[in-house]
């Protein structure tokens, strides 16, 4: 943290925010609170919205800005609706250009046997006979963007017209060095196969066009197995009008949709808030150790459903987190409960770490919920598996996946000393 007395604005993540609440319930550091692409509806995001609307009545000197490009704005200013009405609407329009959107869904009629991969590459074979111009493709995930790029790299992509392109994918899991490799000048044209990061995350420069296939991963909570899945399901009208936005920044663009007209005008308008398909034993927990009350009476956009609020706190009670449960009484935490509030990551990873700081192992796993809280930073790409398990050989530990994270990370840690910084970024 490096705010201090003389900071203006300190820019933090929404887990950091609520880290705080905790140690400041009225946010009296702050006159102003500006919570960014509202649009996302993040399960902290949602509780925030919702904790902040509350707070304005105990703080009406407190200034809230909710920014998005694709939010229900009417609904939105009706949430926040205080004794003069709605809250205001500023409108900010930025130099846009006309976007022309073409759709092209395939294996639809009875005589077109394309796959997505090949649909793909002919969407942007039509692009390259339009002008110069990056194209950006929005793909559901990674072996999605593999299968694209081996095709065009075999000779499936555009080769009648034009020079062959320059392909680059674009996802989360790539270093930084591989996601910078877009910002970089080159001569040509440039395909990059992106997954949803490419919406509001990181904006490709110079894209003129934009190819989309309609769907993404979105994590969805199985209540039957428990646990978060990653299925791919069809983006929403909101999403897809952002896709298309992404060829409009410089010069009239063109998207082309892999489905059909009819399709998208029968999409959900905005997507579904993470708070309607997650566990919500986060939210749970920290409404516990605020004090808030029932779930059921907290000011949500979209409150959920009882059976995902039953399973919150089912997991909390699992992590003994929670007290027994005494009739007509509010639930309450246990002093484990109030130490696993304090910690701003998923509630069974911050049990763990409680339980390693009580057997000494703590530093050990640090590294393991670090490593569980994002995708696995082991890479087996299709044309290189038998390279890669080699290479992971080497942190392979008998008995325990987990102890393997940890003798990467040492090794890690062991190149960053012996190595210069430039050369450390090239492992």
């Amino acid at each position: 943290d490096r705010a201090g007395d003389d900071t203006l604005v300190k820019v933090m993540t929404d887990g950091i925010l609520l880290a705080e609440i905790q140690r400041d319930p009225t946010l009296r550091r702050y006159d102003t609170i500006i919570v960014d692409e509202a649009h996302e509806r993040s399960l902290n995001v949602d509780f925030l919205l919702g904790y902040l609307h509350g707070l304005l009545a105990r703080r009406p000197d407190l200034h809230l800005v909710v920014t998005s490009a694709t939010i229900d704005i009417e609904r939105f200013a009706a949430h926040f609706s205080g004794p003069d009405g709605p809250a205001p609407i500023i409108e900010v329009s930025g130099r846009t250009y006309p976007v022309d959107v073409r759709y092209r869904p395939f294996g639809e009629a009875p005589d077109d046997d394309r796959d997505q991969v090949q649909a793909v590459c002919d969407a942007v074979d039509e692009l390259a006979a339009e002008g110069p111009g990056d194209v950006l493709v929005f793909m559901s995930g990674e072996r999605e963007i593999r299968d694209v790029a081996d095709a065009m790299g075999r000779g499936a992509e555009p080769g009648r017209v034009g020079h062959r392109p320059e392909v680059l994918p674009l996802y989360a899991r790539l270093s930084a060095a591989e996601q910078h490799r877009i910002f970089q000048p080159h001569r040509g044209r440039r395909v990059v196969l992106a997954t949803n990061v490419a919406e509001t995350s990181i904006t490709v420069p110079g894209v003129r066009y934009v190819v989309d296939t309609g769907a993404a991963r979105i994590s969805r909570y199985s209540h039957r197995l428990k646990v978060q899945r990653l299925p791919i399901e069809p983006i929403s009208q909101a999403s897809a009008n952002q896709r298309a936005g992404r060829c409009g920044r410089v010069a009239p663009g063109i998207c082309i949709r892999l489905y059909a007209e009819d399709d998208f005008t029968a999409r959900d308008e905005f997507t579904e808030p993470e708070i309607l398909r997650t566990n919500l034993a986060s939210v749970i927990l920290q409404m516990t150790a605020l004090g808030l009350g029932d779930v059921a009476s907290f000011p949500f956009l979209d409150p959920p459903d009882a059976r995902s609020v039953r399973d919150g706190y089912a997991l909390l009670d699992e992590l003994g987190a929670l007290q027994p449960e005494a009739p007509g009484e509010p639930r309450r935490l246990t002093s484990l409960g109030h130490r696993l509030a304090r910690l701003p990551v998923d509630p069974r990873l911050g049990r763990m770490v409680l339980e390693a700081d009580r057997l000494d192992c703590v530093r050990e796993v640090l590294v393991i919920a670090a490593a569980l809280s994002i995708q696995d930073p082991r890479e087996r790409p299709a044309e290189a598996q038998q390279a890669a398990d080699e290479a992971h050989r080497r942190f392979a530990t008998d008995g325990s996946d987990f102890l393997a994270l940890v003798r990467l990370w040492d090794h890690l840690r062991e190149q960053q000393h012996a190595l210069s910084s430039n050369q450390f970024r090239k492992l």
